[in-house]
Order: structure tokens, then sequence, then C-alpha cells
């Protein structure tokens, strides 16, 4: 090893030791915040009462949180919504985000500026060559309920641009799926993309997009139909995400959907997390994306299948397990319904990431994907 890679090493090391000094010092903050009498939210202090540990006195470290029994959905399914509004936040106006909800009572959170938060950090990681600042927007993708929706918007007017939008009920597409139901959903999956044309082609100097993979070919062959193209469009920076992404079809995306003059960055997020970014995705790598949560404010930890306490190795596959560490929501431990290999640490973000994100294997069969 070279005097410079052994600096650079140590440079890293040592960005790595801060990250989880921060991450310690960030979940003591938090528990604190979640289970004390004055600020907490109703769920987590009736919670408290039957635990055999007395979380304020007990979680120093994010290690601790292992203390914590996993994080059950269920919780999430059904009210009142307002036990998850911390006491500190009882006077604010307090958004309520859904998840899933094809079968059943969907899962939900409650928001406040969460996802401004998330999306402000993720904005600092766009390259303005790409998405230029004062830039209006397309966001391509569901409505309703969704987090994804406001944020994107948020999104664009952090940045300086406005945003337009399309109407698209993910639900109804699942439900199409599962039917069988081919002939509706392309009429459906061609309803949403008439829209995107229209507002595309109305003179609205849109630059910037928010779209899923499935979206973003249907998109890419309507405009070929018209003799077009994305980048013909105006559109010179794309943000994506879903478990679409592939490096098989991140390379057919930026070769052929894009003729690679479109900038384009996968992002890996949910209702619950918020929004992990990607390393730069590159043909060096063989397009391997390989995605980062927003820690301290969210961890992701990728898990042995049947030890969710045990962290696989560098390379290794395992499960998903999402912490949520925020004032407005605390989520300890929650087992994804995606797997993937652990990442090391690098320069930008040093902290574990994960690569290859996929449905759970045991899941896999009953998940149905949809427009994402």
């Amino acid at each position: 090893m070279s005097v410079s890679d052994s600096s650079n090493t140590a440079e890293l090391q040592a960005k790595i030791d801060e990250a989880r000094r921060q991450l310690d010092a960030h979940t003591y903050e938090i528990v604190q915040w979640h289970f004390h009498p004055s600020t907490g939210c109703p769920f987590w202090l009736e919670y408290a009462s039957k635990l055999k540990f007395d979380p304020l006195k007990e979680v120093r470290s994010f290690d601790d949180l292992k203390k914590f029994e996993p994080f059950q959905d269920e919780w999430l399914r059904g009210g009142p919504v307002r036990r998850w509004v911390p006491k500190a936040f009882a006077d604010r106006p307090i958004y309520v985000f859904e998840t899933g909800g094809t079968t059943g009572v969907p899962k939900s959170r409650i928001a406040i500026d969460d996802f401004r938060t998330d999306y402000e950090l993720f904005s600092e990681t766009l390259p303005d060559e790409y998405f230029p600042p004062g830039a209006n927007w397309l966001m391509l993708g569901p409505s309703g309920p969704r987090r994804l929706r406001l944020a994107v918007e948020h999104l664009a007017q952090h940045r300086g641009g406005i945003c337009f939008c399309i109407d698209l009920d993910p639900r109804w597409v699942i439900k199409l799926i599962k039917k069988g139901w081919t002939e509706h959903l392309e009429a459906y999956k061609k309803h949403c993309i008439d829209q995107a044309l229209t507002i595309l082609g109305a003179g609205h100097e849109i630059r910037c997009m928010f779209t899923t993979p499935k979206l973003l070919e249907a998109l890419a062959l309507a405009l070929e139909e018209q003799g077009s193209s994305i980048a013909d469009a105006g559109i010179t920076g794309i943000f994506s995400g879903g478990t679409e992404f592939t490096p098989q079809w991140t390379r057919f995306a930026v070769e052929e959907l894009l003729d690679d003059r479109v900038y384009m960055t996968p992002t890996y997020g949910n209702t619950l997390m918020g929004l992990a970014c990607s390393k730069p995705v590159t043909p060096e790598e063989g397009y391997k994306i390989t995605y980062y949560p927003p820690q301290p404010r969210a961890v992701i930890e990728v898990v042995d299948f049947d030890d969710p306490n045990q962290v696989v190795g560098y390379g290794e596959t395992g499960r998903v397990k999402l912490t949520t560490l925020t004032k407005e929501f605390f989520v300890p431990g929650f087992l994804e319904r995606d797997e993937g290999e652990r990442e090391p640490p690098y320069e930008q973000y040093p902290w574990d990431g994960i690569s290859g994100v996929r449905p759970f294997r045991q899941l896999a069969e009953s998940t149905t994907v949809g427009v994402y």
C-alpha cells in the first residue's frame, strides 16, 4: 500500500468513526424525545410502560436499539393516527401518508416537515448542470395519499421551479395486474403517458422529471412514435426509483432511452425511510447501483435472514432492516420486504450501503410491483 493509499484509508476511517459518533448521539436524542412524557408520542409512551427496560436510561447508542423487538408494520394499520404525533408537535399541521393499501387497511405514517427535509438534503446531491435551478419539473408517478407526490413538488419548489403532476392511482394498477386485465392495464398506462405528453408539449419549459422505470420506458417509446425523444422534449435530468432498477435496465435506459444525453440518478426510498441516494452509476463499474441511506435520519442494515440482529459481511446477501430516527417518527428495526448485498462505506457516504435491491425472496411471489 502506498503512502497515498494509506492516507486515504485513514481519512475514510476517520469519517466512518465520526459518522458513527454522530449516529449514536442522534439515536440518544431521538429516543429521549419520543419517550419523554413532555415530548413523546402516545404510542411510544404507552409502549414504554410495557417494556422491561427504560428507554430513557438504557438507550445510549444505536446498538442499544436492539433492546426493542422488531417494529411491526401492523402497528401502522388503522388509527387513531394521532397516537403517532409527538406531544411537542400536537398543534402543528399534520400530514398523513399511506403505503400499499391494495388489500386491507393501508399502513400510514404522520409527517410534518420530514418529507421536505429529506428532499432538501437530496437536492444537494443533484448536479445543477442537469437539474438547473429554477427549472420546472414533471412528476410522472403515483398521486393520491403518497409522500412521493408532495415530496417531488417540494423538491421542485426548493430548487426554484414549478412542478406539474399527472393523476395516477397505483392501487388500481395493481388490481388490474392481479386480475390479469392486460388490456385495461395497457389502457391505463397509456392514459398516464398521454397526460405526460400533453404537459411536455404545452410549452411549460420542463427540464427535470421524476418517474418510475416502467413509465420512463413507456414515455420514451411514446415520444419515439412522435419522432421525438426524452432529450428532444427538453428533459436534461431525471431522478427515478423502484426495485425495477438493475444494472442491465440502467444500461438499456442510458444508452437506448436517454441517448447518453440525459442524466439519470436512481434512488431507493419509501414512506418510512425517506430517500437513499445512489453512488454515481458508471459503465466502468458495470452500471452497478449502490444506495446509501440519509444517515443519521435513517439507517439501513443488511441482516441475516434468520437473525435480524446479525449484520451480514460486506458483499453478502441479507434482508433490509430499516431504522428511522427523526423527531417526527421513530421506527426501530423494521424488516423491509427487500433484500440485497451489503456495501462498504465510501468518502461521500461514510456508512454502510446496499446494492442489488430486490423483493425479499420469501415474499417475492406475493409482491406485486405495479408501476414501480
